[in-house]
C-alpha cells in the first residue's frame, strides 16, 4: 500500500513537535463480517502553529474534526495518513472511520472457527498496525494512556490491557444481543502493545500475589472448539513461577493490573507482548502428540512475553534501532528463567542448539548487520525480526552478564526500570547503569559487539612434545573477510577422556582470549586429551573448529559424552564445518546417524533432524542426493521401530520419517502405519501425525484429492484446512503444483497460515523439475506481490515458493538476474532475494566440497 512507510526522520520530526496524552477508542464490532466502526479522541500537546499528520489505515474516514474545526476527509486523509494543519499549543482530534478485518494477522484479524461457525477477534499492532484499527501517532516514543470501549455481542469475552469491565445492554444487532464494554484507561504506554481480543472465547481464571502484595488476576483464553486440550493450570504454574523469578532478579513488581494469556487462530508469530494481554499461537494448545521441544519452547515463549511487561512495556526502546535489546533481553531471561525456575533445566542446552544455530546462520548471510542496526523506517523494522536481532543480541547479553557479573547486571536493570518507567530510552541508558553497578566501562564492548557484525571463529592451535604434551598452546581467532573485527571472548576450555565407557570432562580452564592468537601457557605440560573443547559451557559467541584428534574423536565417541550441553556444541560445530563447506555433508550424515540415537536433548534432536535433511537434500553432492536420502528415509524408520517405545525420540524419529518418505517400500510403511496395519509400540496415530502421513502419501502420489477430502470431513478444523492445503500442495504432479500456485497468487483471499501450509506442499517435491517452470514465474510476480500484499502475506509467499529445493546454478542465476535488473526495487524485498541467493549458492559450495569424498 503506497505512502504506509514511516522514515525514522519523520518520526523524529513529529516527536519534535508532538506530545500525546490520552487516546479514547470506541469500536462497534456488531457491524457486519468486513468492517468495524472505530470513533476515536486523541488529546495532544504541539507546538503551536505547526502541522504533521496521525496514522490511519482505512477503509473510509467519515468525519475529521481537529479542536472543533471539521475537516474535510477527502482533502486530508490518503494512503495512511491524516493531515493535521495549524496545531494548537493542546489539541483535541475527533476522527470516525470504517476499519476492515483482515485475514493475515495484522490489524483486526477476523477468524471464522469451521469447527462450530464462531467468530474469534484478535488484534496484532507490532510494528505498525494500530492505526489499522483506530488513528494513532504509530512510533514507540509517543506514549500515551489508552481507553477502550468496545460493542460486541453480549455473550463473547472481551479483552484488552486493563481488567475487563462489566459489560452493559446496548440492544440488538442481527437478531442477536448486543452490549458495551467500557475499560479504564491504561498505563502510559506505546500503542504497539494495546490490545483486543473478543468473542465466544474459553476462559480460565486464576491468581497470584505480586511481589508488592498485590492480587494479580490471572486468566488462560483459547476458542471453545479446543477448550478441552488447554492445559490451563500448567501455564498457570509457569506464569507464577515466572512472575516470581522476575521480580525476584528485578526487584521491581510487575507493573500492570492483570495478567491474561490468550491463544488465538491463525497468529503469525509465536507471540505478543501486549501489556496484561499477551496473545500466543493456538499451536500451544497441544491437541495431539507434541515433541518434548515443543512443549519447552512453549515455556520459554512463555516466559519471553512475561519478561517483556518490564523490558519493552514498562520501558520502551525510543526507536526500532533497539528493536534487538528489546527482543534480546527477553530471549536471554526467559532461558535463564526456564533453567532456573522452571523443571526445564537444561535450557541452556536448548539455547545453542535452536538459538544459537539461527544466530550463527543469520550472521553469515549477505543481509547480516550490527546488533544495533540502522533502521531507516517500518520496513526496515520489518525484516529485523531475526536471528541477529533475537538470537545473537541474547548470545552477547549472555556474554556480558558473564562480563560485568549477574548480580550487577540485575542492579544495574533495577535502576534502569526505577528511573525510565513508563518511559522511552536508548542503548546509553542501559549500559550506563550497568557500567555504574560493575565498575566497568563497556564502551569498548560495545563498539566491537554491538557495532560491528559478523562471527568469529576459534581455532585451537599447538604443538606436542615427544610425550604427547602440549608444549605450545594458543587460540587463534579469525573473522570474515567482509567482517573483519576481531573481539575479546571469556571462554571455557574442556579437556575429555574415557571414563568407565563414557566422554567425560577432565579439566576445565577458563580464560580471556583477544586478537588474533591468545596463548594458553596453562596447557603446556597437559597431556593432549581425547577431545579438546573450545568454548565449552558455551560462554561466548563463536563458531569453533576441532583438532584432527578431537574430530575423529567425536566421529567415533560423540554419542557417549555424558552432558548435553558439549553435545549440542559440537553438533553445532560440525554443522557450521559443513555449511561453510570445509567438511562434507556426507560425512556429517554418517556422524549423525552413528550417534543420533544416543541423543536426549529434544531440541537438540529436532535441529540435528532437520540439518539432516538439508544435508541430504540439498547439501551432498547431486549424484549422491537420491542415495543419501533413500539412506536417511530407511534410517529414521529403523530407529523410530528400535527407540523406546512412547519416547520423544520414537516420535521424532517417526515424523521425519514421514517427512522423507518417498521410495515405494517406504510409502507402502507409510500407508500401513495410517491404515493401523502396521504400529509403533507407545504410539498412537492420532489426528496431527494422520495428516503428516497423509500428506507424504500425497507427495508420494499415493493418495488422491478425494482422499484429502475425506480427512477434512473428519477433522473440520483450522487445523484441519491449514493441513488439508498441505496436502493438496503436496500432490506431485505439475497440474497438482499449477493448482497450489494458483490457489495463492491469483487471488487475496487465502488466510496467512493457509497460505503458509500451501507453500509448504507446493516445495515437497521427490521430482524436483517440477518446480523448474515456476522459476521466472516466482520473479515475474515479486514486484506485484510486494506492491499488493501485506508485508505478512507477502513475506508468507516469497518464503513459501521461492524454489530452494532446486539448489543448483540455474536457480542461483536466475535470483541474481533479478536482482540485477532490480537495483531500484525496495530494500526489505531486496534483502529477502539476496539471503535466499545466499542459501542457494552455500548449497552449490557444500555439494562441490562433498563431490571429493
Amino acid at each position: 500500500m503506497p505512502g504506509t512507510n514511516l522514515t525514522r526522520v519523520e518520526a523524529q520530526e513529529r516527536a519534535s513537535i508532538v506530545r500525546t496524552e490520552s487516546y479514547d477508542v470506541s469500536l462497534d464490532v456488531t457491524t457486519g463480517a468486513e468492517t468495524f466502526n472505530s470513533v476515536t479522541t486523541v488529546r495532544f500537546s504541539a507546538s503551536e502553529g505547526a502541522s504533521t499528520f496521525i496514522d490511519l489505515i482505512a477503509d473510509s474516514v467519515e468525519q475529521v474534526e481537529l479542536n472543533g474545526v471539521a475537516l474535510d476527509p477527502a482533502e486530508v486523509f490518503a494512503d495512511s495518513r491524516v493531515q493535521l494543519p495549524g496545531l494548537a499549543a493542546e489539541n483535541v482530534l475527533n476522527i470516525t472511520s470504517t476499519q476492515r478485518y483482515t485475514n493475515t494477522g495484522e490489524g483486526m484479524h477476523r477468524f471464522v472457527d469451521p469447527a462450530d461457525g464462531e467468530v474469534y477477534l484478535y488484534t496484532q499492532f507490532e510494528v505498525p498496525d494500530s492505526r489499522r484499527v483506530f488513528p494513532v501517532f504509530e512510533q514507540p516514543d509517543l506514549k500515551a494512556t489508552f481507553k477502550f470501549t468496545v460493542t460486541a455481542p453480549a455473550r463473547w469475552k472481551l479483552s484488552s490491557n486493563q481488567p475487563t469491565p462489566e459489560p452493559t445492554p446496548a440492544g440488538e444487532a442481527h437478531g442477536e444481543a448486543i452490549a458495551t464494554w467500557a475499560f479504564e484507561p491504561t498505563p502510559v504506554i506505546s500503542s504497539y502493545i494495546t490490545a483486543l481480543v473478543a468473542g465466544p472465547y474459553h476462559e480460565v481464571r486464576g491468581e497470584l500475589t505480586s511481589h508488592d502484595g498485590r492480587t494479580i488476576p490471572l486468566g488462560v483464553f483459547c476458542r471453545e472448539s479446543l477448550a478441552e486440550y488447554l492445559d490451563a493450570e500448567y501455564i498457570f504454574e509457569k506464569t507464577r513461577q515466572g512472575f516470581a523469578f522476575f521480580e525476584q532478579q528485578f526487584d521491581y513488581p510487575y507493573p500492570f493490573d492483570k495478567y491474561d494469556q490468550l491463544f488465538v487462530p491463525e497468529f503469525n508469530a509465536g507471540a505478543m507482548e501486549n501489556a496484561g494481554a499477551v496473545t500466543l499461537t493456538e499451536s500451544y494448545v497441544f491437541r495431539s502428540q507434541v515433541t518434548d521441544a515443543m512443549r519447552e519452547r512453549r515455556v520459554i515463549t512463555i516466559l519471553h512475553e512475561l519478561a517483556h511487561m518490564w523490558f519493552g512495556d514498562l520501558v520502551t526502546m525510543r526507536w526500532w534501532n533497539d528493536l534487538w535489546l528489546n527482543e534480546s533481553f527477553a530471549e536471554y531471561m526467559s532461558t535463564l528463567a526456564t533453567a532456573d525456575a522452571t523443571e526445564w533445566n537444561e535450557c541452556w542446552t536448548t539455547f545453542v542448539a535452536s538459538e544459537k544455530s539461527w544466530a550463527y546462520r543469520q550472521d553469515q548471510l549477505p543481509s547480516t548487520h550490527p546488533i544495533v542496526a540502522e533502521i531507516r523506517d517500518l520496513e526496515d523494522v520489518l525484516v529485523n525480526f531475526d536471528g541477529i536481532t533475537y538470537a545473537k543480541g541474547a548470545s552477547v547479553l549472555k556474554q556480558l552478564v558473564a562480563w560485568v557479573g549477574q548480580d550487577s547486571f540485575m542492579k544495574g536493570v533495577h535502576e534502569y526500570f526505577v528511573k525510565h518507567h513508563h518511559g522511552n530510552t536508548e542503548l546509553p541508558d542501559l549500559l550506563g547503569e550497568l557500567e555504574t553497578q560493575s565498575g566497568r566501562d563497556l564502551t569498548g564492548w560495545s563498539q566491537k559487539w554491538l557495532e560491528t557484525a559478523g562471527v568469529n571463529t576459534l581455532r585451537p592451535k599447538f604443538t606436542l612434545d615427544d610425550a604427547g604434551n602440549y608444549a605450545s598452546f594458543s587460540v587463534e581467532q579469525t573473522a570474515a573477510v567482509d567482517y573483519p573485527t576481531l573481539r575479546p571472548h571469556r571462554i571455557a576450555i574442556g579437556l575429555y577422556e574415557d571414563q568407565n565407557g563414557k566422554l567425560e570432562r577432565v579439566q576445565r580452564l577458563e580464560i580471556d582470549i583477544d586478537g588474533a592468537e591468545t596463548a594458553v601457557p596453562e596447557l603446556v605440560g597437559t597431556k593432549r586429551p581425547a577431545l579438546l573443547l573450545l568454548n565449552d559451557d558455551d560462554l561466548t559467541y563463536a563458531k569453533i573448529r576441532l583438532d584432527e584428534q578431537s574430530l575423529e574423536t567425536v566421529s567415533q565417541r560423540l554419542g557417549d559424552i555424558t552432558e548435553s550441553l558439549p553435545r549440542a556444541i559440537i553438533w553445532g560445530t560440525l554443522w557450521d564445518a559443513t555449511r561453510d563447506a570445509e567438511f562434507p555433508a556426507s560425512r556429517f550424515i554418517d556422524i549423525a546417524l552413528a550417534h543420533i540415537s544416543k541423543e536426549t536433548g529434544s531440541t537438540t534432536l529436532r535441529t540435528l533432524l532437520q540439518q539432516l535433511v538439508l544435508s541430504a537434500s540439498s547439501y551432498v553432492a547431486p549424484l549422491r542426493r537420491e542415495a543419501a536420502l533413500r539412506l536417511l528415509g530407511d534410517a529414521m524408520w529403523d530407529l523410530a521401530r528400535t527407540a523406546e517405545p512412547g519416547s520423544d525420540r520414537q516420535f521424532q524419529f517417526l515424523k521425519m520419517f514421514s517427512g522423507l518418505a518417498q521410495t515405494e517400500e517406504q510409502l507402502d510403511t507409510v500407508l500401513r502405519l495410517l491404515a493401523g496395519e502396521t504400529e509403533l509400540e507407545g504410539l498412537d496415530i492420532d489426528t496431527d501425525l494422520g495428516w503428516e502421513l497423509l500428506i507424504a502419501l500425497a507427495a508420494g502420489g499415493r493418495a488422491t484429492d478425494a482422499e484429502i477430502e475425506e480427512a477434512l470431513a473428519d477433522d473440520r478444523t483450522a487445523s484441519g484446512e491449514q493441513s488439508a492445503a498441505h496436502a493438496r500442495a503436496a500432490l506431485p504432479t505439475a497440474a497438482d503444483k499449477e493448482a497450489a500456485w494458483t490457489s495463492v497468487f491469483d487471488a487475496a483471499g487465502p488466510s496467512n497460515l493457509t497460505v503458509r501450509a500451501t507453500g509448504l506442499g507446493f516445495l515437497r517435491a521427490a521430482d524436483r523439475t517440477v518446480l523448474e517452470p515456476f522459476v521466472s514465474r516466482f520473479f515475474d510476480s515479486l514486484l506485484t506481490v510486494w506492491e499488493t500484499r501485506s508485508y505478512a502475506i507477502a513475506e508468507e509467499m516469497i518464503d513459501g515458493f521461492y524454489p530452494s529445493p532446486l539448489a543448483n546454478e540455474t536457480l542461483a542465476n536466475a535470483t541474481r538476474g533479478w536482482l540485477e535488473a532490480n537495483s531500484d526495487a525496495p530494500a526489505a524485498l531486496r534483502r529477502l532475494i539476496t539471503e535466499y541467493l545466499a542459501g542457494v549458492t552455500r548449497a552449490i559450495a557444500a555439494q562441490q566440497a562433498d563431490q571429493v569424498v
